[in-house]
C-alpha cells in the first residue's frame, strides 16, 4: 500500500522528544507583550523595547552571545532578572495580569498537545504497517487463542486488522483528549484573574489554543489534573495493547517449530553462549517498555489523589512525557514491519489441534436443523476420542464419527462422509463464515478498505494540527516582529 493510497503524512514537521518548556515561555512572553500593547494596558513604546529584549534574550541564548548561558528552568522568577538586565526595570510589566500559575498550566498544555501530536503520528504510522501487512495476508489461515489454548482458525489479516482496530480507537482518544488539551488558562492569573482587562481570547488566539478554560480557579487547580490523568490513560491504554502483540509472538519462541516470528536481523540476536538461539530482543524490549511506560503513566494520578487544590505537587510543566511510549511505538512499527508467518505451518498447526470441530455444530444445525447443543455434545465427544487415540480430526474414521453420533442423538448422522471432511476443514470455516467482521476474504478486504479511509482521515486530521501550529507559530513571530519595528 502506498503512501499515495494511504495519504501523505506531513514529514517535514519534526518534533523533539521531551518536554518543550523553555520553549514555550518565549512563545508565552511573545503573545503576552502583543496583547499588552494591543489592548493599551502597556504603552506601545514601552512593549517595543520589552519586547526587544526577549528578542535579545532569546537570541543571546540561542549562540551564546555575551556568554549568556542557556536557561536550564522555565520559572519566570528565573527568566525574569536576565530580561530585566536586558531591556531595564519596565520589562516587568511583561507580567501584569499573570502569575506563575497560568504560565506553568499554559507550559504543561502546550507539551500536552506538542506529545499527543506526536503520539498520534507514531500511532498513525504504526497503522499503516499493520495495513500494509494484512494486505499481504488475506488468505493466510493462522490458529487464534483465547484461555492460551487454540480456539479457531482465523487469518493473519483478520487478527492484524484486530491490532490496528485497537490503534484506529487510540487515534480517535487522542483527537478528543487533545480537543479537550488545547484550551488556553492563559490570564487566569494564580486563581481569580487580576484588576487588569487582559483579552484572554486573543492569547488564546497567539498561541493557537482553540478556546479557553473559561473559569480561573479551574483553570489552573482542577483542569491541569483531569487534562493530564486523561492524556496518561489515553498513553496507558495503548502501552497495554502494544504489549499484548508483544506477548503473543514472544509466545511462539517457545515452540520448536514457530508459526510466527521475527526476521532474523537486528530485532532479534544470537545467545552469546549457544549459538543456535535466537533472542527475540525487540520483542522483549517492546513489552518490558510497555510496562514501564504504563508505571510511568500512573505518576500523575499519584501525585495528585488525596491533594487540596493549589498544592504544588501535581505542578509539571511537562506532567505526561511521552519519550518512552514513542520508542515503544517505533519499536512496535519495526516489530509489524519484521513479522514473518510461515503459511504452511500455521495451517499445519490448526489441522494438528481440533479448533474446527465448533462448525460440526453449526453444520448439523445448517443442515439437519440438529439442536446446537446435541451438536456441540457430539463434537466435544469426537475430540475426546480422536485425542484418546492420537489422531488429528481429518485422521477419524467416519465409521467412528458416526457411531458416536448414534450414541450422542440416538438417529443417524445426517451428513455424508464427504459433507463431514468438508466441514471440518481450515478453509471451510474460515473462508465460510458469514458474520459482518469476519475473517472469510471478501469481509476482510471490506474492512481493509474502510480501514483505508479512516486511516487518510486521521492523517488528515494530523496535518490540519500540524499546519495550523505552523500557521500559529508564523502569525506569534510577525506580530511580534511588527511590535519591534
Amino acid at each position: 500500500m502506498s503512501n499515495s493510497e494511504h495519504g501523505t503524512l506531513d514529514i517535514n514537521a519534526t518534533f523533539r522528544g521531551g518536554g518543550r518548556s523553555i520553549e514555550w515561555l518565549d512563545e508565552i512572553n511573545k503573545a503576552s507583550i502583543v496583547m499588552l500593547a494591543e489592548t493599551g494596558i502597556v504603552p506601545k513604546d514601552v512593549a517595543a523595547r520589552i519586547a526587544k529584549g526577549i528578542a535579545q534574550l532569546i537570541e543571546n541564548e540561542r549562540t551564546g552571545a555575551n556568554n549568556t548561558t542557556p536557561r536550564v528552568s522555565a520559572d519566570y522568577l528565573d527568566y525574569e532578572p536576565r530580561l530585566i538586565a536586558l531591556a531595564g526595570p519596565e520589562a516587568s510589566r511583561l507580567h501584569t495580569g499573570r502569575s506563575r500559575q497560568d504560565l506553568a498550566s499554559t507550559i504543561a498544555r502546550m507539551n500536552l498537545r506538542d506529545q499527543l501530536l506526536q503520539v498520534m503520528q507514531a500511532v498513525i504510522a504504526a497503522r499503516e504497517s499493520l495495513l500494509k501487512r494484512a494486505e499481504e495476508h488475506v488468505e493466510t489461515i493462522i490458529p487464534a487463542y483465547t484461555h492460551g489454548v487454540q480456539a479457531q482458525p482465523t487469518t493473519f489479516a483478520h487478527y492484524l486488522l484486530a491490532f490496528e482496530s485497537a490503534l484506529a480507537r487510540a487515534t480517535e482518544r487522542l483527537q478528543e483528549v487533545y480537543a479537550r488539551v488545547n484550551k488556553c488558562p492563559l490570564g487566569a492569573a494564580a486563581l481569580a484573574t487580576s484588576s487588569f482587562p487582559l483579552d484572554r481570547h486573543r492569547l488564546a488566539e497567539l498561541l493557537g489554543f482553540d478556546g479557553l478554560v473559561g473559569n480561573a480557579y479551574d483553570a489552573n487547580h482542577l483542569a491541569p489534573i483531569d487534562s493530564a490523568l486523561e492524556v496518561a490513560a489515553a498513553y496507558s491504554i495503548l502501552a497495554v495493547e502494544t504489549g499484548m502483540l508483544a506477548q503473543d509472538i514472544h509466545a511462539q519462541y517457545a515452540e520448536p517449530r514457530p508459526w510466527f516470528m521475527l526476521a532474523e536481523g537486528k530485532l532479534t540476536g544470537t545467545s552469546s553462549i549457544m549459538p543456535q538461539k535466537r533472542n527475540p530482543a525487540a520483542l522483549e524490549q517492546l513489552r518490558a517498555q510497555s510496562s514501564i511506560t504504563l508505571s510511568e503513566m500512573q505518576t500523575m494520578t499519584w501525585v495528585s489523589h488525596n491533594n487540596r487544590t493549589g498544592m504544588f505537587d501535581y505542578r509539571m510543566y511537562d506532567p505526561v512525557p511521552a519519550t518512552r511510549l514513542l520508542k515503544v511505538l517505533e519499536i512496535l512499527k519495526q516489530v509489524v514491519d519484521a513479522i514473518v508467518v510461515n503459511k504452511d505451518r500455521a495451517l499445519e498447526e490448526v489441522n494438528a489441534d481440533y479448533s474446527t470441530t465448533t462448525e460440526i455444530a453449526d453444520a448439523l444445525l445448517q443442515k439437519a436443523e440438529v439442536p446446537f447443543r446435541i451438536g456441540h455434545h457430539f463434537a466435544s465427544k469426537l475430540t475426546d476420542y480422536g485425542r484418546g487415540k492420537g489422531l488429528r480430526l481429518q485422521e477419524i474414521p467416519f465409521a467412528e464419527a458416526q457411531r458416536i453420533y448414534e450414541e450422542q442423538a440416538k438417529s443417524k448422522m445426517p451428513l455424508t462422509e464427504k459433507e463431514f471432511r468438508e466441514v471440518i476443514s481450515a478453509e471451510y470455516m474460515v473462508f465460510g463464515r458469514k458474520g459482518l467482521g469476519g475473517p472469510q476474504s471478501e469481509e476482510t478486504k471490506r474492512m481493509l478498505s474502510e480501514t483505508v479511509t479512516q486511516t487518510k482521515t486521521s492523517i488528515g486530521w494530523l496535518n490540519d494540527q500540524l499546519k495550523k501550529t505552523n500557521q500559529t507559530k508564523g502569525v506569534i513571530g510577525t506580530t511580534f516582529s511588527k511590535l519591534i519595528k
